[in-house]
């Protein structure tokens, strides 16, 4: 009793603290908190008497004293092990949201600008409390490194306490995975937030270390050179392809201890390995998946036989036959019902994001990594016109294409929900990070899905653009540079789907034969239906110079205006008139891009005539 009402200097300091960083909160009262403290930090000897506590004893402290033990941890008053602190202790959130009160209400904000309820944002800051309780920082201190190893041991001392049971680590690491998010946004850690792939950079290494030295220090610093040049996300393929190779040759060719020993028959039976392997889902490898490794590999050997290193091959390995010859079909597209079904599914979808790629691949022909990658500076204003600024892309270009006004509104309305306080530029995020290339395959399927149309990928509807391009009239050059092709090879493909001298004489051919067969070329009254009389009739509203217009009547033409949305287009007030009647066409049609166009044009004419 006498050591119980003794004052110890230690104790009495942490009371102090512990009355700042608890009663100001107004959720204690003294009697409450003080006097079983006082107690409980005497009767152990204050912090470092926790400190010296077997794991065991920690465990049978009361849940009352357990309070005070989470103050003295979530304060930096004391350290505990990462076993302690993989037990649930759910009260050391709200402990630590006590003692770090503003920098907990700057996460919780933080959390909520990105997306987060406030229940996933009181599981992060529970998450955060603990790495940073394990690491012995304040949460507001954490970097990337203290973050993950914190983490890392918080997980090992899970798997450790509930052995055969996957659901608390995987509970945690979703809760370190949105955090991550968070403390990056709040400014606290450095370094994007990573992606939920598993990181696979120790198991690398351990496969590169169970391969010969020689071996694996060849093909290890090929790959270092290569990553001089290439992109960075061609780099992973490579290194994967090299890799795999040389695990096979330490499995079924220990006389291959480096590059040099390699011999013809080794190239042979590795390629019958690769006909004979299975994928992860147990289906054969497909022939571009074959051809691509082989093509890696023989890349490799020639150039290290160039590179004439100490290390070479002993002669020429491979040659271009043993690389699969790969089908060249034609451009997969989807015919203009189709494309209409589809877009109008796009309009009527819930999911912003969902109408937003299916408007901007199908109208703009971008490639799905150039959608993700653009940025919120990306749409410029060049004139009286707005212009897409596509970034380097696959080709290692970027290239300026005419932006619809309909897509600059839908552009506008997703800028205006972004969050503001988000430290990258890119412009499809989402709770803090940005989206991948499944996001936009995942939203293509839905909304075709809701169209009644079969699977649609993203590449199709480049294809579609092009194809619905050159099918009106649209010069090869002109479809080269919307869609970004470095050589009119590329574009000439899709000359291949709609070769026009081949319709032209076809048809020409037709008339003949009709004539001879001295058939009518239009119908009697009697007999055309109505929706053939109104067919013909919008072919004759929509007659061309030199030819006609086969686009269908609900099918919105995105070239229809594009010399009066080029910033060279000049026009006068004698023009006026025309101008006026193409806006009342417009508006007429419901065509609410080409009446914003001609309408810009007649203000800016009058705007001219005030002036003069």
């Amino acid at each position: 009793m006498a050591r119980l009402l003794r004052r110890d200097p230690e104790v009495e300091r942490l009371i102090t603290a512990l009355h700042v960083d608890l009663l100001d909160t107004g959720q204690y009262t003294e009697s409450e908190v003080i006097s079983p403290a006082r107690a409980f930090l005497l009767r152990i000897g204050g912090a470092e008497g926790f400190e010296r506590m077997t794991f065991e004893e920690q465990c049978q402290i009361s849940t009352r004293d357990t309070r005070v033990v989470l103050w003295l941890i979530t304060g930096g008053h004391a350290r505990a092990t990462p076993e302690y602190l993989a037990r649930s202790n759910v009260h050391i959130g709200q402990i630590a949201a006590w003692v770090h009160r503003q920098f907990h209400q700057r996460f919780v904000a933080t959390a909520a600008e990105l997306g987060f309820d406030r229940v996933a944002a009181n599981l992060q800051w529970w998450a955060v409390a603990k790495v940073a309780a394990v690491a012995g920082v304040r949460p507001d201190q954490l970097t990337r490194g203290t973050f993950d190893e914190g983490g890392k041991r918080l997980l090992e001392a899970i798997g450790k306490l509930y052995p055969g049971q996957p659901s608390p680590p995987r509970n945690l690491n979703t809760r370190l995975y949105g955090a991550e998010a968070t403390l990056y946004h709040a400014g606290v850690i450095d370094g994007l937030p990573r992606s939920r792939t598993r990181e696979r950079s120790e198991t690398r290494a351990q496969e590169w270390a169970s391969v010969p030295p020689r071996l694996a220090e060849t093909l290890q610093g090929y790959v270092e050179q290569m990553r001089v040049t290439l992109r960075p996300s061609s780099v992973p393929h490579m290194e994967n392809t090299l890799r795999q190779f040389a695990l096979w040759l330490t499995d079924h060719a220990l006389e291959v201890q480096a590059v040099r020993d390699l011999r013809r028959s080794h190239i042979e039976r590795y390629k019958r390995q690769l006909a004979e392997r299975s994928s992860r889902r147990g289906q054969p490898l497909s022939k571009r998946t074959i051809a691509g490794a082989l093509g890696t590999l023989r890349i490799c050997l020639e150039r290290l036989g160039e590179w004439d290193g100490e290390d070479a091959p002993a002669r020429t390995l491979m040659f271009p036959g043993d690389v699969p010859k790969l089908d060249d079909p034609l451009p997969r597209f989807i015919d203009d019902g189709a494309a209409k079904k589809l877009i109008e599914a796009a309009r009527a979808t819930e999911d912003p994001f969902a109408r937003l790629v299916v408007e901007f691949l199908a109208r703009t022909g971008l490639r799905r990594g150039e959608f993700l990658d653009l940025t919120v500076d990306s749409v410029v204003q060049i004139g009286s016109a707005y212009w897409l600024h596509v970034p380097l892309g696959k080709l290692r270009t970027d290239r300026y294409i005419p932006l619809h006004p309909q897509l600059k509104e839908l552009l506008d309305a997703w800028v205006a929900h972004r969050p503001a306080n988000l430290r990258e530029p890119w412009l499809f995020m989402d709770h803090g990070r940005r989206l991948g290339p499944e996001s936009v395959r995942k939203a293509i399927l839905k909304v075709a899905e809701e169209a009644g149309l079969e699977k649609v990928t993203p590449h199709q509807l480049r294809h579609t653009l092009a194809t619905q391009a050159i099918n009106r009239g649209m010069s090869l050059e002109a479809i080269a540079a919307l869609l970004g092709h470095k050589s009119m090879r590329m574009t000439m493909v899709y000359a291949k789907i709609s070769n026009r001298t081949v319709a032209d004489e076809y048809f020409r051919v037709s008339e003949q034969v009709e004539a001879l067969y001295d058939a009518p070329k239009q119908l009697p009254p009697e007999v055309e239906g109505t929706e053939m009389r109104k067919l013909r009739a919008e072919m004759h509203r929509r007659m061309l110079g030199n030819g006609y217009c086969a686009r269908p009547v609900g099918l919105d033409c995105h070239f229809e205006s594009i010399c009066e949305s080029c910033t060279y287009f000049q026009t006068t007030l004698e023009f006026r008139p025309t101008l006026e009647r193409q806006r009342d066409d417009a508006a007429n049609k419901g065509q609410v891009g080409r009446l914003k166009i001609f309408d810009g044009l007649l203000e800016r004419l009058d705007a001219q005539a005030k002036a003069s």
